[in-house]
Formats: structure tokens, C-alpha cells, sequence
């Protein structure tokens, strides 16, 4: 699959406030005080800056070249971000104007990558013309990532009567989609990408074994954070392990799981074996972690070989 408005990003788009906690909150926290939780800590960095899933992974992906179609329902103060993403390549034609205002993510991070936020769906929630049926001619595969659980559901409706391929990119709405939807969207996915925690809790709430949503998948993807990620194929109960691509210096993770995501997606649309798509994928991560905000990090097609070279020590392009 080459086409580039094959891929549709449906998920979140929105404006960040990103706080760094120079300490550790396992440090500050009491756990025999959690149901009085009154904490307030000094941030050493704060960064208000553009953001969304869906739109994350867009960015990242107009890097490497790609043109995927950006999904979701904005306010009309976010013109000047869908212009910006636009100019390099996303196509934001189908981008949906809404009279609230674009969504907000809060989130603080300390020192072992702990993070908290907060988020604020705005426009996020006023979406509901948002419809696959628009691009059922274009056999297109579709990401779902985190946005609003009842239009997550939807799609994921939509995704498996129109026989479109599905990326199942629940992330933190694993906790607020029903158990219901999480069996439906596990259902009709043929890759799933969580991190470790977020797997935890889909066979905490879904009764599933870890063995049983990996046996239901094509791919499924476990991340891992500073340890690296696990892929796992169909047929498969032993994974490969992905190492991190090494680092100058960690400055934010925040976005460094959606530029993950854009990497995998780029090499998976061009039927790259899943193990080499996820390499990509922690390449692309390691230059997210080296700047402060999810859209600031930039990169060479020429640049990313040569990463990708020197810790897999295997060809990219």
C-alpha cells in the first residue's frame, strides 16, 4: 500500500501545557493518604505548545514524507495550526470547524517518566459528522486514537462494516471507554499499540488474558517506555524485542509515543515486515524525546537512515 490518502488519523488535536517535575511523584506521594491527596510541587519548565494525538502522529509523518488525511474537530483558534500542518503535507481538508474550543491536554512529568494530566475535549466532543463513510471507495487504513469515547466507538462501528483495516490506538481512554467498546475496537483491529500500563488495564477491565487480545491481533504492539517496545505477530506468544535508538539527551517523552506511532505507520502502509516498521518507529520516537513539546523535533529522511543504520545495522530505505 503506497497511496498516501490511504491513511486516515482519527484522534485527538489539540493545544499542550507540558510541566517538568524535577523530582519523582512516587517520592512525594503517600499511598496511605491517596484518599486526601493535596499536592502541589515546583515545576522547573513549563511549554504551552501544539498537540493531539492524531495530529502528533501527523506531524511525524509529514517528516518522512507522508500525506495522511488528519481526522478530527477543532475550534476556530486552531486555523493557524491546520494551516501549519497543511504546509507540510497533512492533508486537513477534513478537519471539522467547531464553535467550542480546540481541546487542551495538561500534563506534568517527572524524572521516571511518570506523567498526570488533564484534558479538556472541547471541540474534541463536537464531532459527530466526523464519518468513514466519507473515504469507504479509498480503502484506507484507519488509525483510531484517543478522543471522544462515543465517536471512538463509532468509528470502530464504522471501521469493521465498511471492511476498512484498523489500527486500535486506545491509549489513556482505555480507562473511560466502555468495556463493551474495548472488546468491539479489540475485535475489529488488526494492529494494537499500548504501552505496558494501558495493556494492564484492557485485560484488567476487558476479563481477557494478555495471550487472549494478542491471539485476536495481526500485530500487537507493547511499549515500553525507556525499555524499548515488544512486537508481537499473529500465531506468535513470544515477542521481538525493539531497543530505544540512543539518545543525546531526554529533554520530554511526552510525545515520543506518537512519533513511535508515525514511524510504525509509515513503514506498516508500505507492507515493511511489522519488526522493521517498529525500528523506524523508535527512531523517529528518539528525536520526539530530544525537545521540549510533541511538534518541535525535526529530522532528514537522509538523517533518519543514518540512525536507523547505526543501531540496527540494517539498511531503512
Amino acid at each position: 500500500m503506497s497511496d498516501t490518502s490511504s491513511l486516515i488519523l482519527a484522534g485527538s488535536i489539540a493545544f499542550d501545557r507540558i510541566m517538568v517535575y524535577p523530582g519523582k511523584f512516587a517520592e512525594i506521594i503517600q499511598p496511605d493518604k491517596l484518599h486526601v491527596l493535596s499536592v502541589s510541587v515546583l515545576l522547573s519548565d513549563l511549554q504551552e505548545s501544539r498537540g493531539g494525538v492524531s495530529a502528533n502522529i501527523a506531524y511525524t509523518l509529514a517528516l518522512l514524507g507522508e500525506k495522511p488525511i488528519l481526522y478530527g474537530a477543532v475550534g476556530d483558534n486552531a486555523r493557524a495550526y491546520m494551516a501549519a500542518l497543511a504546509e507540510l503535507g497533512v492533508q486537513t481538508q477534513h478537519v471539522y470547524y467547531s464553535k467550542l474550543a480546540t481541546a487542551t491536554f495538561t500534563v506534568m512529568t517527572d524524572q521516571a517518566d511518570c506523567q498526570v494530566g488533564g484534558f479538556y475535549p472541547g471541540a474534541m466532543s463536537d464531532g459527530e459528522q466526523l464519518c468513514l463513510t466519507h473515504f469507504k471507495d479509498q480503502h484506507p487504513l484507519v488509525v483510531i486514537s484517543p478522543h471522544d469515547p462515543a465517536q471512538m466507538a463509532r468509528q470502530v462501528a464504522e471501521a469493521q462494516k465498511l471492511g476498512m483495516r484498523m489500527v486500535y490506538d486506545i491509549g489513556q481512554q482505555v480507562s473511560n471507554v466502555s468495556v463493551e467498546d474495548l472488546k468491539a475496537g479489540l475485535a475489529a483491529a488488526e494492529v494494537l499499540i499500548v504501552n505496558d500500563y494501558e495493556m494492564g488495564v484492557l485485560v484488567q477491565r476487558t476479563g481477557l488474558s494478555k495471550t487472549d487480545i494478542i491471539g485476536r491481533l495481526k500485530v500487537c504492539i507493547i511499549t515500553l517506555g525507556e525499555n524499548g517496545s515488544e512486537v508481537y505477530l499473529a500465531g506468535q506468544t513470544q515477542p521481538t524485542a525493539i531497543p530505544v535508538v540512543p539518545v543525546a539527551k531526554v529533554v520530554d517523552p511526552t510525545g515520543a509515543g506518537d512519533a513511535f506511532r508515525a514511524g510504525f505507520l509509515y513503514g506498516y502502509l508500505r507492507d515493511w515486515s511489522p519488526i522493521k516498521a517498529a525500528q523506524l518507529g523508535a527512531t523517529t520516537a528518539a528525536y520526539a524525546v530530544e525537545k521540549m513539546g510533541t511538534q518541535n523535533h525535526t529530522f532528514t529522511r537522509d538523517a533518519v537512515a543514518d540512525r536507523f543504520t547505526a543501531t540496527f545495522q540494517s539498511d531503512l530505505w
